[in-house]
């Protein structure tokens, strides 16, 4: 009696602990993961994880090395700051929406030819994944305009994916395809399992080489420009006024940096920001991440502490690894050379 007792105790903990494990997956989802890949995980910025034909080709270690490694320069962050038992209870939410018996890959090579693979590759790969596997254009980034499919073409020759993906999820994606996604399966356009296994290998090979545009972020010198005014202060804001019409900016207004936080009396009128913008930028850098505009409009800080007269500004180029997004590298580097020319013309 008393062994059944403790078979029934036993089961209800392990129930209970199952409902907790769940309830605090969901929780974790919902505030690291919903925003980009929705509630249901039906897909957004993010890929649709609960897509079956997804579910059915991943397995358990590829959800937990995404989560830890991301895709650099692709959107997805590194999460880092999560507990080994957080990352566990995010894996196993996710896959509550896997129907069928998980996947479990082994850790063994696929041996193949990489130079055939390339070959392959370039023939029925590049024109979604890219010529150098760097990905589908675009990084799934859409709140400003409609997706136009279900699921953007992964970047493959990426740090994060080839530490995630196994030879044999690669193989499987080649031999099953996708279905609910333009990934169809590779046998059924006629390429036999040794060609698959050369593509395996050639996709494996990229480890090897240098990293794509696509997977790399600006490095930051510093994440703030700042420059010290010979000027004093009433004649450094008009300056900067100036200057940022002649570089092509247009002035929008001068404000205190304590508007809004405290009474109009006791603002300090010798610390301002000035607010400028440059629409056709602004435009594009909102089409391609729209969550640069929390940073926008343009702007930059006067302050006199001591009788000395600072300008200064976030350096733009942060934004490439804030939103670990490297589409915006170009722009976010001709932020950062027109801030610079800006500061550096109102302060000669």
């Amino acid at each position: 009696m008393l062994l059944r007792w403790l078979s029934i105790i036993s089961l209800l903990w392990l129930g209970m602990s199952q409902a907790l494990a769940d309830e605090s997956g969901a929780g974790l989802f919902e505030r690291n993961c919903a925003a980009c890949h929705g509630s249901a995980g039906t897909g957004g910025i993010g890929v649709p994880l609960a897509l079956p034909s997804f579910q059915a080709t991943i397995s358990d270690d590829y959800i937990r090395k995404t989560i830890r490694y991301g895709r650099p320069g692709r959107v997805m962050p590194a999460f880092t700051q999560l507990s080994p038992d957080e990352v566990e209870a995010i894996v196993h939410y996710v896959r509550a929406w896997n129907k069928k018996p998980p996947v479990v890959y082994t850790s063994a090579t696929i041996k193949g030819d990489p130079a055939h693979g390339q070959q392959l590759f370039g023939q029925y790969c590049a024109v979604c994944h890219g010529a150098n596997a760097e990905g589908g254009d675009g990084t799934g980034v859409t709140f400003s305009r409609p997706r136009d499919l279900p699921i953007m073409a992964p970047a493959l020759h990426n740090p994060g994916f080839l530490a995630s993906a196994s030879d044999g999820m690669i193989k499987a994606t080649l031999m099953n395809g996708r279905e609910g996604t333009p990934m169809v399966s590779f046998l059924k356009r006629g390429l036999k399992e040794k060609d698959i296994d050369d593509l395996v290998s050639y996709v494996r090979s990229l480890d090897k080489q240098p990293l794509p545009a696509s997977a790399q972020v600006l490095k930051v010198e510093s994440p703030v420009i700042e420059r010290d005014s010979p000027y004093d202060f009433k004649t450094t804001v008009e300056n900067i006024k100036q200057a940022v019409s002649n570089n092509n900016f247009f002035y929008g207004r001068v404000q205190t940096l304590e508007y809004g936080f405290t009474s109009p009396e006791n603002e300090n009128p010798k610390q301002v920001i000035v607010y400028f913008c440059n629409v056709s930028l602004l435009n594009q850098v909102l089409a391609i991440d729209p969550r640069v505009g929390m940073f926008l409009p343009c702007r930059i800080t006067i302050l006199e502490q001591g009788g000395k007269v600072k300008v200064m500004s976030v350096n733009p180029k942060v934004l490439s690894g804030l939103f670990n997004n490297a589409e915006l590298n170009r722009l976010c580097d001709q932020m950062t050379q027109s801030y610079t020319a800006i500061m550096e013309e109102a302060t000669l």
